[in-house]
């Protein structure tokens, strides 16, 4: 039985939460691991290879994004099997979430393989805890469809009675809160919350129309959540259909 168990241990893939700013913001498990994976999956190796120079990390690394996940998947699933145990990193924040990492760990699961996703850094929960928005409950709906589909998906959360977290760049802020004003009405609160963790990091509060004002009169920069709040009995009664 205890021989067993190693051999299920060493079957293993890790999804490793790296820091989304600042390079302190990774737990020692998270760099134990990294140090002791028989391969790094990097979204890009440049970028990772400056965390991992930092830390004094030099195993072997390979590229795993959107544009080879799907290329690659079952042949790392059988490295795996083969009893190799791979770690899966992004640039910033979580693997899975708004990066890839899904169909790794969906391929994982299927074929039995243990799947650990170690505890850290993703930028929309402390954006959403600092909003001071309601954070009890909330959706996550990450990037928005750039265009076909993105009309009627706002247009579904309009009614959303609970905070609502978005991910944006900083080229379609400006644009994205525009569309929101309206959908939900100039007068919905919202947080625009830019470069979490790192050295400017921002918070706008207010309504919608706040927030239109200060970004055009303030250039975008950085990484942006957007925090939208939910509907009240004050905001405008909108047609789904």
């Amino acid at each position: 039985m205890f021989y067993r168990n190693l051999i299920t241990f060493a079957i293993m893939l890790y999804i490793v939460p790296t820091p989304v700013g600042n390079l302190e913001d990774i737990t020692l498990r998270a760099l134990r691991v990294l140090k002791e994976a028989d391969l790094i999956l990097a979204e890009d190796t440049r970028t990772s290879g400056i965390l991992l120079k930092h830390y004094d990390i030099h195993n072997h690394m390979q590229s795993y994004h959107k544009f080879n996940e799907h290329k690659t998947v079952e042949y790392l699933v059988e490295r795996m099997k083969a009893g190799q145990t791979l770690a899966l990193i992004s640039d910033a924040g979580t693997p899975g979430i708004s990066d890839p990492g899904f169909l790794l760990a969906r391929e994982c699961a299927k074929e039995g393989v243990e799947v650990q996703c170690l505890p850290g850094a993703t930028a929309f929960v402390p954006a959403l805890v600092a909003s001071g928005l309601p954070c009890d409950k909330f959706v996550f709906e990450g990037f928005l469809p750039q265009k076909k589909g993105r009309q009627s998906r706002l247009k579904e959360l309009a009614a959303e009675d609970r905070s609502i977290v978005f991910y944006e760049s900083p080229y379609r802020v400006v644009k994205t809160l525009m569309q929101f004003r309206e959908i939900f009405g100039g007068n919905r609160d919202v947080a625009v919350c830019r470069e979490i963790s790192k050295v400017h990091e921002q918070i706008v509060r207010g309504s919608i129309d706040n927030a239109i004002e200060h970004f055009n009169a303030v250039e975008p920069k950085g990484e942006f959540v957007i925090i939208v709040g939910a509907k009240t009995k004050e905001d405008v009664k909108i047609d789904i259909n």
